[in-house]
């Protein structure tokens, strides 16, 4: 279970990282005309911003505590915002009536859920305990 667990930690943080750099690197006018992106027409720009940075955020929230067992608790924190993510990506998919969308919004956040569920009770990463 160890070996799935973080291999899909790996995964999601880098679709979590991927997705959030595009949003944080690509030009707002860009983003509207991309296809699978025209949601983003919906929000200001900084708030598209907003949602690439907590992306990337969350992605390095899934490996960065849990590899350095410095406040490992940080990394079923970051899947449930992720998760959190994934439910407002829906309900925007789902009020703009893109539904394919959806499917990929269930997916990632349902692996983050497991995550969360697997570092929190399943297989609990320890903190590092100073040395004497």
């Amino acid at each position: 279970m160890k070996y799935i667990l973080w291999i899909i930690q790996l995964l999601l943080a880098v679709a979590f990282i991927g997705a959030g750099v595009a949003k944080i690197t690509t030009p707002y006018d860009t983003l509207i005309a991309t296809q699978g992106m025209e949601w983003s027409q919906m929000f200001p720009a900084p708030i598209v911003l907003a949602i690439g940075v907590l992306e990337v955020l969350g992605g390095i929230g899934l490996i960065l505590p849990a590899l350095t067992r410095i406040m490992p608790i940080l990394t079923p924190a970051a899947a449930i915002g992720l998760a959190l993510t994934m439910v407002g990506a829906a309900i925007t998919h789902g009020i703009r009536a893109e539904w394919s969308n959806i499917a990929p919004n269930a997916v990632l956040g349902g692996l983050a859920l497991f995550i969360a569920y697997g570092r929190l009770s399943i297989m609990p990463i320890e903190p590092r305990t100073p040395k004497a």
